[in-house]
């Protein structure tokens, strides 16, 4: 039962979505048509994402209240817990929308990896291409000099164990903590075993992993202008309904 799923359902859709994409999108690459597919992937979702930047802006002004609160209510730590229990409850975080994005992502993983692993040859193509996708013929797999079928490369895995320490760096530098030896294993061990398996694995995994860490960045950008503003807006907003409620409340009196 699990096998027809996974095959009718989800194997046999992507790779007729690749293959389509192989035709009339990337000129016979299939390494530009993983790209293609990764940021086709993306955009799908694209509304989850945004909640995580919006989950992960509201976790950064979460532990600088928390400061905040430490330092005012250092004497009283009831009051401390009382006043970081009402935080908590203010700043509704979603986790879901990360673990759906990350989920999503990790099964065409696996499923680029049965696409290699199976094989892309023209008997096995014409058993699963549905009627609107031209068969392509022989697959084009290089890439810039590369094969995407080939294991133990060392310089697409590095690229993208480079990518992730660049995120993990920078991620440290804007929240302006102290490092702990944890935080500093992460940074350092992740990448490292991140490479070891790509190296490991297919260089399509890398291309995969290394558009979809590249869109990541770009929607972080975008989405710190876009939450920025609107914090803006809600701060104007709360500033002018407080004047306008001591207004009512003067001309009361």
């Amino acid at each position: 039962m699990f096998g027809i799923i996974w095959h009718d359902y989800l194997y046999q859709p992507l790779f007729n979505v690749l293959i389509w994409i192989y035709n009339n999108w990337a000129d016979q690459n299939l390494g530009w048509a993983v790209v293609y597919l990764t940021i086709i992937l993306r955009l799908i979702l694209l509304p989850f994402t945004l909640v995580t930047e919006k989950n992960r802006r509201g976790e950064e002004e979460l532990v600088k209240e928390v400061r905040r609160i430490d330092k005012e209510f250092h004497n009283d730590s009831l009051l401390k817990k009382e006043e970081v229990r009402k935080i908590l409850k203010q700043k509704k975080v979603r986790p879901w929308s990360k673990l759906i994005s990350l989920g999503v992502q990790v099964i065409v993983l696996v499923l680029l990896y049965q696409v290699f692993l199976r094989g892309i040859t023209g008997d096995k193509m014409m058993k699963i291409l549905y009627s609107w996708v031209d068969f392509p013929g022989k697959i084009n797999t290089g890439f810039y000099g590369f094969d995407l079928g080939n294991t133990h490369d060392i310089v697409w895995p590095g690229i993208v164990a480079i990518g992730l320490l660049t995120e993990i760096y920078f991620d440290y530098r804007k929240k302006k903590f102290t490092i702990s030896k944890a935080d500093l294993a992460y940074f350092l061990l992740f990448p490292a075993f991140s490479f070891g398996i790509l190296w490991m694995l297919p260089m399509v995994k890398s291309l995969f992993i290394l558009t979809s860490i590249l869109f990541s960045a770009i929607i972080h950008q975008f989405s710190g202008l876009i939450f920025r503003s609107v914090g803006v807006a809600e701060r104007a907003a709360k500033e002018a309904k407080k004047i306008t409620s001591e207004v009512v409340k003067t001309a009361k009196k």
